[in-house]
C-alpha cells in the first residue's frame, strides 16, 4: 500500500490533536496551544518566504514563545529561521502501517476500549507520565471518532493511550505505560487494540509520532511493523 500523503498526515495530526484556536496571518498558520505542548502551539508556513515577524506577533498575541514546525523540504525556511536565532527542538518522525498489520486481538483482559471520557486510572497514568490537564484538554477538543485505550498486565492497570481518526488515518497519541509495568507487552497490546478499533471505524492506516531521540519507542514501533513516512522538527526562539 502507498503510504498516506504528507498533506493527509498533517491534516490528521491537526484534527486528532487540535489546537485551542488558529490564527491565519499572512504566510502563516499559528496555533494556540494553551499549554498543550509543541504540536498544538507551533506555527506552520504557507510559503517559504513568509515574514517571520508576522508569525512572532501572532504568537505574542497568544502569550506564547515563538515556535515553528519545519516540515521535510522546507530547507529555505529552516535556514531563514536559523539565521534569525531560532534553535532546533525535538526532531520528530511519523511512523505508520496499514491497520490490517496490527488488527489482531490482544490476549484476553490485556487491553480495553474505553468510551470517552477516560476513567480515573487512565488520567492517573497519564499524569504520572507528565501528560496533565492541558493535554487532556487537547483530547477533549477532538471532533470525530476517538477512544481511550487501557492496558492491563498481571491483572493490574499498566498503560493507556488516546486514538482518534481523520479521513482514513487513525493516530495514536499519548501512549504511556507505568514505569513498573514496562517491557511486559502492555504497549503492544494497546496498539493492537487501537488497530482493531480503527478497523471498525473504517480507517486503513495507523500512525504515531515519536521523537528521533526516543530509541525505545522507535524499537517498539518497528517491531510492530510501523515504518517512517514523514519527519519534521521545531525551531524555537
Amino acid at each position: 500500500m502507498t503510504p498516506p500523503a504528507s498533506s493527509a498526515l498533517f491534516s490528521a495530526l491537526d484534527a486528532t490533536w487540535p489546537a485551542a484556536s488558529i490564527a491565519e496571518v499572512p504566510g502563516w498558520c499559528v496555533r494556540e496551544g494553551k499549554g498543550g505542548g509543541s504540536r498544538v502551539s507551533a506555527a506552520t508556513a504557507k510559503v517559504g518566504s513568509a515574514d517571520i515577524a508576522e508569525m512572532e506577533r501572532a504568537h505574542t498575541a497568544f502569550g506564547q514563545r515563538p515556535l515553528v514546525m519545519v516540515r521535510y523540504g522546507e530547507d529555505a525556511l529552516d535556514a531563514r529561521l536559523a539565521a534569525a536565532g531560532y534553535r532546533v527542538k525535538d526532531p520528530v518522525i511519523a511512523l505508520a502501517c496499514p491497520v490490517a498489520v496490527l488488527a489482531e486481538a490482544p490476549p484476553p483482559v490485556t487491553a480495553y476500549h474505553v468510551a470517552w471520557p477516560p476513567v480515573q486510572i487512565q488520567v492517573e497514568i497519564w499524569e504520572q507520565g507528565g501528560i496533565g490537564p492541558a493535554r487532556l484538554a487537547v483530547m477533549d477538543r477532538v471532533v470525530g471518532p476517538r477512544i481511550a485505550l487501557l492496558g492491563r498486565s498481571g491483572d493490574r492497570p499498566a498503560g493507556t493511550a488516546f486514538a482518534a481518526i481523520h479521513g482514513n488515518i487513525a493516530m495514536v497519541h499519548a501512549l504511556e505505560v507505568r514505569r513498573d509495568m514496562r517491557r511486559k507487552g502492555a504497549a503492544r497490546h494497546i496498539m493492537q487494540a487501537a488497530a482493531l478499533w480503527a478497523q471498525t471505524q473504517g480507517a486503513t492506516w495507523l500512525a504515531v509520532l515519536v521523537t528521533r531521540e526516543n530509541a525505545p519507542a522507535k524499537a517498539l514501533y518497528a517491531s510492530l511493523g510501523l515504518g517512517a513516512v514523514e519527519e519534521y522538527h521545531y525551531r524555537e526562539l
